[in-house]
């Protein structure tokens, strides 16, 4: 026979991408639906080692946004995405995470001392949403949640950027409600 044929893994490897593509188109309604509400870019990720992949965004539509381009990689303790995938691990696995990385000053506003970041990602546990406040890139806040759906192995989360003047304290309880509102609806209807 001439040519050469997929095996079992590529198969079920297409099958699992395909899976997850149908989740992204899934979710992106609800993307534009926080990003409109909020007048914040929206992004939804999957966390992959120490790194976390945007996968799908809504922008904002004010003028004067923050964007970034679907498949860029970010560390993962570099701000509220990755307080937000790293609390669903437990405390052992972030301890484990943490031990072997050097937290990295990206602003001086970034936490450093690996006791004080798990106490962060505690506070994730508590409240059920991360804020980086000027912690990755100074000028920008965000707030992320996690979203605890049916996937083997994978970690998705969303997360709502805006620069400091957009995303002030007083928006806080709001935005939160709202994210917690709009990941409770989406686990209800993807976790099966």
């Amino acid at each position: 026979r001439n040519g050469f044929s997929f095996g079992t893994k590529m198969y079920m490897l297409g099958k699992s991408a395909e899976k997850s593509s149908e989740l992204i188109r899934s979710l992106h309604p609800y993307l534009e639906e926080i990003s409109r509400t909020t007048n914040l870019s929206t992004f939804l990720g999957i966390r992959s080692g120490l790194k976390a992949i945007i996968v799908d965004k809504s922008d904002s539509c004010i003028d004067l946004k923050v964007s970034s381009e679907i498949g860029t990689q970010i560390p993962l303790v570099a701000g509220a995405h990755g307080k937000a995938f790293l609390s669903m691990l437990s405390e052992e696995n972030n301890k484990e995470i943490l031990g072997s990385i050097e937290l990295k000053p990206f602003t001086p506003f970034s936490c450093l001392d690996k006791t004080m970041y798990l106490e962060m990602i505690k506070e994730v546990w508590e409240k059920g949403f991360a804020t980086d406040k000027e912690e990755y890139i100074e000028g920008l806040r965000a707030m992320a949640i996690p979203l605890y759906i049916n996937r083997e192995r994978l970690q998705i989360a969303i997360w709502i950027v805006g620069l400091k003047s957009q995303l002030k304290e007083e928006h806080i309880n709001s935005y939160s409600k709202l994210l917690r509102e709009i990941a409770q609806r989406i686990q209800s209807k993807f976790s099966f």
